[in-house]
């Protein structure tokens, strides 16, 4: 019982790292109209905004460098500087008054959350009981759930007035501390965006809290021993740059890279333009107000917490290959269902958003976090997962910027785009179902035996 609070401690205080990831997209995500209407951005500077943050490019670069480090130097070195440059990069966003500063902002945020996630994923599966691991992979997607919910609640209660006249209920207060800040100069799209500016604020704040709790933690024993064993085998000639190599000569890794991209890059590719792009859908395609955009995914990600909470208590007792193929459906009916009944209607947007907070609680990302996390042996699996993180959402940027110019200024590229997602769905749902892993049960030391023998 002490090992389990032990270890579900742990998750918690690495689960924030979720949390300021998926924040940090949401909330870019939430105030992307505002910030185009503020700078006067174009469709292609908010392709860029796409590329570079915690969604895609500045993740990916952060991802590199994090597993290497996390490998190198233990867990808990990532822990204890890392939120430092999350909360310079929110803070440079909070006061950006141009593209530049918002651009470099978005980049240092993204590159954060990069060098953290590889470390959270590794850290929760190393300290975790056999019977437990998918259950705190679980728990830690729900913070990557709850993130957007409590950014997209502060967004629809912060917004700006729209068309109609319409505006969040705290507006009011936005307006008199924009006032006491600018000296009552801030009017039209400056005062407007200043509830953006806020809601990273609050992600500031919390990457505080989480800097507190993270450097407090103990380092990971299996990273220890595989540390020690290292440098045994540095005196014969082998050592951290040796067993990196591996990871691209040896056929086991070889073939879970490809069955790990197979599955996350193709499903990732769809998500990330719904994470950051989202709202900006709703509010062009679907032609809804930025309040009721918002309105609907907080919805949405209170679902998606609730299915998540569902997932974790399953995933350690079921039969993994039929829950994984349960949770890419729902993401192609949900596109089918979009494509077939129209954006334009309410019932379309309804029937897409509830599919879609199904299968991101049943999520492929929680799969690919628990999988990836056990596939691979200790003294590279941190570095292994950066890589595969790095391609994910290096490839994510690319595709951000095609799907800017596919999607159309106003929209009209829309089913166009559909369509491609659900090929990408496709994909990811054979592949999954079809060579899941059979790792439910078994140590990490077990499975690593299993698929490398002796020599790790």
């Amino acid at each position: 019982m002490k090992n389990q609070k032990g270890s579900l401690k742990s998750t918690i205080a690495v689960s924030l790292t979720n949390y300021l990831d998926a924040g940090a997209i949401v909330a870019g995500a939430s105030g992307l109209t505002l910030w185009q209407n503020y700078l006067g951005l174009t469709e292609g500077h908010l392709g860029w905004l796409n590329a570079i943050s915690a969604n895609c490019l500045g993740a990916a670069i952060g991802a590199i460098i994090g597993g290497f480090l996390a490998d190198k130097y233990g867990r808990k070195a990532i822990y204890t500087y890392n939120m430092l440059v999350y909360m310079l990069g929110v803070a440079l966003i909070v006061v950006s008054v141009n593209f530049p500063m918002l651009l470099a902002g978005f980049l240092i945020t993204g590159i954060s959350v990069g060098v953290g996630v590889p470390a959270s994923w590794t850290y929760i599966s190393e300290n975790s009981e056999v019977n437990n691991r998918g259950r705190n992979i679980g728990i830690s997607q729900m913070a990557w759930g709850i993130g957007p919910t409590i950014i997209l609640i502060l967004g629809m209660l912060l917004a700006p007035p729209t068309g109609d006249g319409t505006h969040g209920v705290l507006f009011g207060w936005v307006q008199s501390l924009a006032e006491a800040i600018s000296g009552g100069t801030l009017s039209g799209a400056a005062l407007n965006v200043f509830s953006s500016r806020i809601v990273f604020a609050s992600l500031f704040v919390v990457a505080f809290i989480a800097w507190t709790l993270q450097r407090r933690l103990n380092e990971s024993e299996e990273w220890k021993a595989a540390k020690s064993a290292e440098q045994a085998g540095e005196k014969q000639g082998g050592g951290t740059f040796a067993s990196f190599g591996t990871l691209f000569t040896n056929k086991v890794n070889i073939r879970t890279m490809i069955f790990l991209a197979g599955i996350y890059l193709t499903w990732n590719l769809v998500s990330s333009v719904m994470g950051f792009f989202q709202q900006h859908i709703y509010e062009t395609a679907g032609g809804l107000s930025n309040v009721h955009a918002n309105m609907l995914s907080a919805a949405q990600w209170i679902i998606i917490i609730f299915v998540t909470f569902c997932f974790s208590m399953i995933v350690d007792k079921v039969n993994q290959r039929w829950l994984y193929c349960f949770g890419v459906s729902m993401a192609v009916l949900a596109w089918l269902i979009i494509v077939t009944v129209g954006i334009k209607g309410m019932a379309g947007l309804l029937f897409f958003t509830l599919l879609w907070a199904i299968q991101a609680g049943v999520s492929v990302q929680s799969f690919y976090a628990l999988w990836a996390s056990e596939l691979f042996p200790a003294k590279y699996r941190a570095a292994a997962q950066g890589i595969m993180f790095f391609v994910v959402r290096g490839l994510s940027a690319v595709w951000g910027l095609c799907f800017v110019y596919i999607y159309g200024e106003h929209g009209e590229g829309f089913y166009r785009a559909s369509y491609i997602m659900i090929a990408l769905l496709m994909v990811s749902l054979l592949v999954g179902t079809i060579w899941t892993p059979k790792t439910r049960g078994k140590t990490l030391e077990q499975i690593t035996k299993e698929r490398y023998g002796e020599e790790k």
